[in-house]
């Protein structure tokens, strides 16, 4: 409420309306020049609820939103990325892929429950055509050399490793995806009899012997006391 006093009158008149609000405010003598209070007011009783100021409902409104922000931060953040997936997951993820679009390019489209050892070996010699590993023919001038001095017309096939790791990453997905190990068609004996054939043929094709690992010799030297323990029980 803002009130102009102007006269005597005015502050007379304005005196008696704060008495009926039961508070008093000392009028000052007017100065030589005009002055203007300012003045707010407000009624109240007993049962009214205390006044906020404008500054104090200003304050209030600041610390709320400053409550709510971290909430709605919270509530905004995305999830956490998963982590990058391994080289070999990578990889075992593209050969399922890939063998599942096999299955299904065939006529009629072959399932995963139907699946068996005989389609996994054809999937297997359907992958020779992609194959960068050069395999002399018996008739080849260059069969058995390490190391040929002149490129002949023999095929390219997929080498021996690179199918040995092919199925062992498939037999590991087959079983994630919920194939049981009894009748996982990786795991098969005919799978194991074709890859030996592969790895002798290309051994004596390219003149390159396959050998096995030897174990190194710390594993030697750990085995050698267990052994002793047993031949002495």
């Amino acid at each position: 409420m803002t009130c102009l006093l102007n006269g005597p009158q005015d502050r007379c008149d304005f005196h008696l309306f704060l008495s009926n609000l039961h508070c008093t405010i000392p009028i000052l003598a007017p100065p030589s020049f005009p002055f203007f209070p300012v003045i707010s007011c407000q009624k109240y009783t007993n049962n009214s609820p205390p006044i906020i100021m404008s500054s104090e409902r200003l304050n209030d409104s600041a610390e709320g939103s400053s409550r709510s922000t971290p909430q709605k931060q919270q509530q905004q953040q995305p999830p956490a990325a998963p982590p990058p997936l391994s080289r070999y997951e990578s990889q075992k993820r593209r050969d399922w892929n890939t063998f599942g679009q096999y299955l299904r390019n065939q006529t009629p489209p072959v399932s995963l429950s139907q699946c068996n050892c005989n389609h996994v070996l054809d999937f297997l010699r359907y992958l020779d055509q992609f194959g960068k590993t050069k395999v002399h023919l018996h008739g080849c001038v260059f069969f058995g050399q390490p190391d040929p001095p002149a490129p002949c017309t023999c095929p390219l096939r997929q080498a021996w490793g690179s199918l040995d790791a092919l199925i062992g990453r498939l037999r590991a997905a087959y079983e994630e995806h919920g194939g049981s190990p009894e009748t996982n068609p990786f795991g098969n004996g005919a799978i194991r009899v074709y890859l030996r054939e592969v790895k002798e043929c290309q051994s004596k094709a390219r003149g390159i012997p396959y050998k096995k690992k030897k174990k190194k010799r710390n594993q030697i030297k750990a085995e050698d006391p267990a052994k002793s323990s047993k031949q002495a029980a």
